[in-house]
This record gives structure tokens, C-alpha cells and sequence, in this order.
């Protein structure tokens, strides 16, 4: 009777909800990283919390540009939404923490040069693709809004500049756009196979994105 209905919860459980729970401890032990635990303190300066937003922008700018490649593929183009891009709201919020010449300012960290590579080298596997803009946005759009509530308080910012970055005004209701987007993962055609892939996939990505977060304590820790 047990085998029957795990069988039978295994046939019936929607992708999504198998891909949250088999990343749900990946999830968590990337927010529990001791850099947010910092930054959510408020013991962190401005420009140590623009050192978090400085690697942001080397990410998306990766992961949007390989969207807008991507935007006509008949798989990975379900999930390519220009409303999501963040380059020109982390260019805004990098203006505001470190001024005009930002752009001299910063620098990729070793960690979030391996992620910029692991994005490019799955551009040409639509799911791939799609597992680093699930692991990013879906956390954007979920935790990330907390963080940006957090951070509003901290150091008064407020929008036009600072956390621009997780305002996503475009997309109208936040609830009704993740229930859309994960309806799309949950018609993706995918045999048990392809899924476990899927699912490693965003395993990887929540591990190097926590290493950017570990790589950005290591930096604060050293000019203290």
C-alpha cells in the first residue's frame, strides 16, 4: 500500500512543487549565508552592501543577455520576460551607493566569475537556462521582497535608487506571476531523467550563488 502511493504521489505531484522540495534545504542554506545575516542586521556600511549589488549586476548582465538570446526558443523562450531584466535597476542602485563612476568601482569576485560561466555554458540547454532563472528570480520575487523591506529601513532608501534591484513593478501581482511561472514548469516535457538533471542544475546554482555570498563575507571580514 505504501509503494502504491508513493507511486501514485509521484505520477500526480506537479513538477514545480517536486523541484521546490527537492531544493528547499539548497534554498534555505543560501539564506542563512552569514553575509545576509549581516546585511540584515544593519551592521553592514552602504558600500559593503553595494559589494553584494556590484556582483548582482555581473550576473544579470549575464543572465538577461542570455534571455534575450533565448527569446525565441521554443523552450527556454516560455521563460524569457523583459520584465524581469535587472540591469538597468542595478545600474541605478550602483549610481546611488557609489556615485557616477561606479562602473571603476567594481570588479567580479572570483566566485561570481564562475557563475557568469556556468550561465553561459548552459545556454545552449533550455532547462539549464531555465534552472538559474528560477533559483534567481523565483527567490527575487519571494525572499528577495523582504530583503528589499529590510534594506529600505536600514538606509532609507527609497525607489529611483539603492534597492531598485527588487522592485518589479512591471509584472503587476507578484503571487499571480509565480503561479503563472510555475505552471510553465510544470508543462515542461520532461521524463524522470530530464527532471533529476533539471533539479542538479538548480542545486548548482544555489551553490555558486551562495559562494558569491560566502567570497562577499570573506571581504568584509578582511577590511574590518
Amino acid at each position: 500500500m505504501k509503494r502504491q502511493l508513493e507511486q501514485r504521489w509521484a505520477v500526480t505531484t506537479p513538477f514545480s512543487e517536486t523541484l521546490r522540495n527537492a531544493t528547499w534545504g539548497d534554498h534555505e542554506s543560501a539564506e542563512s549565508e552569514s553575509y545576509l545575516s549581516e546585511l540584515m542586521s544593519g551592521r553592514l556600511s552602504e558600500h559593503e552592501y553595494g559589494e553584494m549589488i556590484a556582483q548582482h549586476y555581473f550576473a544579470y548582465v549575464a543572465l538577461d543577455g542570455v534571455s534575450r538570446e533565448l527569446a525565441e526558443h521554443p523552450v527556454a523562450g516560455r521563460f524569457v520576460f523583459p520584465e524581469l531584466y535587472r540591469e538597468r535597476a542595478l545600474e541605478r542602485d550602483l549610481t546611488t551607493v557609489y556615485g557616477a563612476g561606479w562602473r571603476d568601482r567594481i570588479t567580479p569576485s572570483k566566485s561570481t566569475r564562475t557563475l557568469v560561466a556556468r550561465i553561459h555554458q548552459v545556454a545552449d540547454w533550455p532547462e539549464g537556462y531555465i534552472a538559474h532563472h528560477y533559483t534567481r528570480y523565483l527567490g527575487d520575487l519571494s525572499g528577495g521582497q523582504f530583503i528589499r523591506m529590510e534594506l529600505q529601513k536600514i538606509y532609507g532608501y527609497a525607489k529611483g535608487g539603492g534597492v531598485d534591484f527588487y522592485f518589479f513593478d512591471e509584472l503587476g501581482s507578484l503571487p499571480r506571476f509565480k503561479t503563472e511561472y510555475r505552471s510553465r514548469l510544470d508543462e515542461l516535457d520532461l521524463d524522470e531523467r530530464e527532471q533529476q538533471r533539471m533539479i542538479r542544475e538548480v542545486k548548482l546554482a544555489y551553490q555558486l550563488n551562495t559562494e558569491v555570498l560566502t567570497e562577499l563575507m570573506h571581504v568584509v571580514k578582511a577590511a574590518a
